[in-house]
C-alpha cells in the first residue's frame, strides 16, 4: 500500500496530531475533518452562523483536494459533524451548491458535543483520484 501525505497552505493546518489528508493505494483521498478556519489568518470564519462556517469548511476542504489532486466531483464519502442538529437545513442549502443531488456522495450527519474551537461544523471527505 502506498501511503502519501497532502499538505496546502491554501487550507488551514493541522492543530493536532494529523494531517490534512491521506493518499492511500494511490486512489483514495481521506480528507480530515476540516472546521471553518481561514487559512491566513488562523481565525474562525462566521461565528454563529452555521452557513457561512460551512462555506469556509468547503473552501478548506476543496483546497486540500486540489493539493491531492482531486475535486469535489470526486468525494464519494462525507461526514458531517454539527454541534446543533437543528442547523442541518442550514447546513444543506450551503451543501447542495457544491454537491448536486442526483450526483451527491455518501453521506452521515452527527450531532456531537463539542467540536475543535467551539465550531458549530466540520466536515470531513474521502475521495477518488
Amino acid at each position: 500500500m502506498t501511503r502519501k501525505v497532502i499538505r496546502t497552505a491554501q487550507a488551514p493546518a493541522p492543530v493536532g496530531p494529523y494531517n490534512q489528508a491521506i493518499a492511500a493505494t494511490g486512489e483514495l483521498v481521506f480528507v480530515a475533518g476540516q472546521i471553518p478556519l481561514n487559512p491566513s489568518t488562523g481565525e474562525i470564519v462566521g461565528t454563529g452562523d452555521v452557513a457561512k462556517q460551512t462555506e469556509q469548511v468547503i473552501a478548506n476542504l476543496t483546497a486540500i483536494l486540489q493539493a491531492a489532486g482531486a475535486t469535489l466531483e470526486q468525494v464519494v464519502k462525507t461526514t458531517i459533524y454539527l454541534k446543533n442538529m437543528n442547523d442541518f437545513a442550514a447546513v444543506n442549502v450551503v451543501y447542495s451548491q457544491y454537491f448536486a443531488e442526483d450526483t451527491a456522495p455518501a453521506r452521515a450527519t452527527v450531532e456531537v458535543a463539542r467540536l475543535p474551537k467551539d465550531v458549530l461544523v466540520e466536515i470531513e471527505c474521502i475521495a477518488v483520484i
